[in-house]
């Protein structure tokens, strides 16, 4: 129940303490933030497309159980949401396009979530373990979806008042 979540907390910590050593790029909770979801979308985005063999983490098949009825074509949407999954932590990574990776990832958690919903209503297992109950997913997946927006520096696009300085009229100058 825990390992996504520790997946996040765990290398945001151990980057942030990279930076407090001196590395330049983790320098801030922020941009920590940024590359710890980044390492978790590598695990979870992994995922989608390891086979039933693979034991450490949920399978392809285990994802397409969670996908809920009603949805057409559950194994292209696994297969797609890993691949989003995968840019969107490369998209993290990189300083150029994380604003716009956060924002995207945040609205692709949302649009997953009816799947974890779906599973824990349903009792779908993961890789052998239970479901994830909905008291527990449903402030994870909230708290994914801040750091998505805060640590890929979301809030940084709404658009900046421009500072007002007075202009220096001749007459001033003049004295």
């Amino acid at each position: 129940m825990f390992g996504t979540l520790m997946l996040v907390l765990g290398p945001w910590l151990g980057f942030r303490l990279l930076g407090v050593l001196g590395i330049g790029r983790f320098t801030t909770w922020r941009a920590s933030a940024a590359h710890g979801l980044a390492v978790m979308l590598a695990f979870t985005g992994a995922a989608h497309f390891a086979p039933a063999s693979v034991t450490v983490m949920p399978s392809h098949a285990d994802l397409v159980a969670m996908v809920p009825p009603l949805l057409p074509f559950p194994d292209l949407l696994v297969y797609a949401t890993g691949v989003l999954e995968l840019l969107g932590a490369l998209g993290l990574v990189v300083a150029s396009t994380r604003s716009a990776a956060g924002i995207c990832l945040a609205v692709l958690f949302v649009l997953m979530f009816p799947a974890n919903v779906y599973a824990a209503v349903e009792n779908v297992p993961l890789n052998g373990d239970p479901a994830t109950p909905l008291w527990f997913r449903i402030p994870e997946q909230i708290l994914f979806i801040g750091i998505a927006l805060w640590g890929a520096g979301a809030a940084a696009l709404r658009p900046r008042r421009p500072v007002v300085r007075p202009r220096r009229s001749a007459e001033f100058g003049s004295r």
